[in-house]
C-alpha cells in the first residue's frame, strides 16, 4: 500500500500508525531519507484500499457507521463516538489489524485504524451506543462489530466525517 506523507509526519509516526516496524518500512523503501509532505512511501503487508470491494463511512454527528460493497450501501450500524474532550478524529484511514477479545471496555473485537490509539471496537457498555462518550474510538454493539469484522479485510478504507 502507498502512503502519502502528510505535514509533520515522521517515519516513526507512520510506523506507529500502521503498526509496522521501522525496519520493515526501511526494507520496503530502500534509501528513504528525510520525509517531506507529498512523498510516497510503501507500507508493507497491506493491500491497496482500491483493491478492496468494501469501504466504511462514519458520521460523527449522526453516530452511524455505513458499510458499502462496491459502492452500494450494505448496512448501517449505530455507534458511539468520542466525547467533547476526546473527539473522534475526522479523516481518511484504513483498518490495519484486528484483535479478538482484547478485553476491558473494547468488547469482543478491536479493529485498529491507521491512526495510533484509534479503532473500531465492541463495548462492555451497550447503553453507550448512540452517545458521544468514548476517548475517540468508534464503539459498536458486540454483535455488530463481529458482523463487520467478518466482512471487511485489513486494508479497508474508513472515512470519518463530522
Amino acid at each position: 500500500m502507498i502512503h502519502i506523507v502528510k505535514p509533520g509526519e515522521t517515519l516513526s509516526s507512520i510506523s506507529a500508525d500502521y503498526r509496522v516496524s521501522l525496519n520493515r518500512l526501511h526494507a520496503a523503501n530502500p534509501g528513504i531519507g528525510h520525509l517531506h509532505a507529498g512523498q510516497r512511501i510503501q507500507i508493507p503487508g497491506l493491500p491497496e484500499p482500491n483493491t478492496i470491494p468494501y469501504s466504511i463511512q462514519v458520521s460523527i454527528s449522526k453516530r452511524r457507521l455505513t458499510l458499502y460493497h462496491n459502492g452500494k450501501l450494505t448496512k448501517i450500524f449505530p455507534i458511539a463516538v468520542g466525547k467533547m474532550l476526546t473527539r473522534t478524529p475526522p479523516g481518511e484511514y484504513m483498518i490495519v489489524n484486528r484483535q479478538i477479545n482484547p478485553g476491558g471496555p473494547f468488547g469482543v473485537m478491536w479493529l485498529s485504524l491507521s491512526k495510533q490509539g484509534y479503532g473500531i471496537h465492541g463495548t462492555n457498555d451497550p447503553s453507550s451506543i448512540g452517545k458521544a462518550v468514548s476517548h475517540g474510538c468508534i464503539r459498536m454493539y458486540n454483535r455488530d462489530v463481529l458482523q463487520l469484522s467478518g466482512m471487511v479485510p485489513n486494508g479497508t478504507r474508513v472515512v470519518i466525517q463530522q
